[in-house]
């Protein structure tokens, strides 16, 4: 990639009806703001993974490209500052794209070539368990399942993904491996001749289980090993967006009060959030 001649116009905070700022962190903090063909990246450089990634999808343009697998730096950055190859390397570890590979593959067959290939950075992606099971087919599949309820609103959506990065992440090859991951989708509605936000927000888990495991012994053992620190089985929720700003320390005030499910403003400060999540056992319990 180019530097010189990559200028791609990124995530469009203006692309439903109603202006959606990128989430950003409430606090102080240095972020790279990486922009990509119909995306961005915040990239948090001290832990070398995004602190928030941003999509607009019209799934009215949506074209067909081949994958490919040109998995690569950004060379508008610092090495050091992103997580590449040597962290995926002879272990069972997945490159897990954060922004999908085919949300912003959409327009004419050139910029929608661009972005597929942009998908492949590795700013886009975060460590996560090889093992594929049914919830993380429903993850992959939240999109989908919100484009098309989004259907009757020109078929547009933006969506928010990154991994949550806690101090208790263990660390492997230096970098934290994230124990789950946040997505809001967003899009707008219009009633009664009114537009309105509205958002849904959704957690995948990828701890382990502490009652089957002593994870202590078990990271240690990694170190040693060489290996990858334990990853449980991928669990998908519904969750408030208020809880995400609570897990992330991102400013979603917009998303929090537009949430389908708990808006912020009914929810009392000393609410148990956790106990509101629903785990996704297939998309028909997704609310909208």
């Amino acid at each position: 990639m180019d530097a010189a001649t990559f200028s791609p116009a990124g995530y469009n905070p203006d692309f439903l009806e109603l202006p959606l700022r990128l989430p950003a962190p409430a606090e102080a903090t240095t972020v790279r703001d990486l922009s990509y063909t119909h995306f961005t990246v915040s990239l948090d450089p001290v832990r070398r993974l995004a602190l928030a990634t941003g999509v607009n999808i019209d799934g009215n343009q949506l074209v067909d490209v081949d994958r490919g697998d040109d998995w690569h730096l950004d060379s508008r950055i610092p090495l050091e500052e992103q997580t590449g190859e040597a962290v995926y390397a002879k272990n069972d570890l997945d490159r897990g794209h954060l922004v999908r590979r085919r949300d912003p593959v959409w327009g004419d067959a050139k910029t929608a070539r661009q972005a597929n290939a942009d998908t492949f950075a590795y700013t886009n992606a975060a460590p996560q368990a090889g093992e594929f099971n049914q919830s993380k087919e429903l993850w992959l599949g939240l999109e989908d399942h919100v484009l098309t309820y989004a259907r009757t609103n020109k078929n547009r959506i933006s969506v928010f993904t990154a991994p949550v990065l806690s101090t208790d992440d263990p660390v492997y090859r230096g970098v934290g491996i994230p124990q789950s991951f946040w997505k809001i989708a967003a899009w707008a509605t219009t009633m009664d001749g009114s537009t309105r936000l509205r958002a849904a927000g959704f957690v995948l888990d990828q701890s382990p289980q502490l009652t089957d495991i002593d994870l202590d012994t078990a990271r240690a053992q990694a170190l040693v090993a060489g290996t990858p620190p334990p990853l449980g089985p991928y669990r998908t929720y519904q969750v408030p967006i208020a809880d995400i700003v609570r897990l992330t320390g991102l400013n979603l005030d917009a998303l929090a009060e537009a949430d389908v499910v708990t808006p912020v403003r009914a929810i009392r400060e000393d609410a148990a959030l956790r106990k509101l999540w629903v785990e996704l056992i297939g998309l028909s319990v997704v609310r909208l």
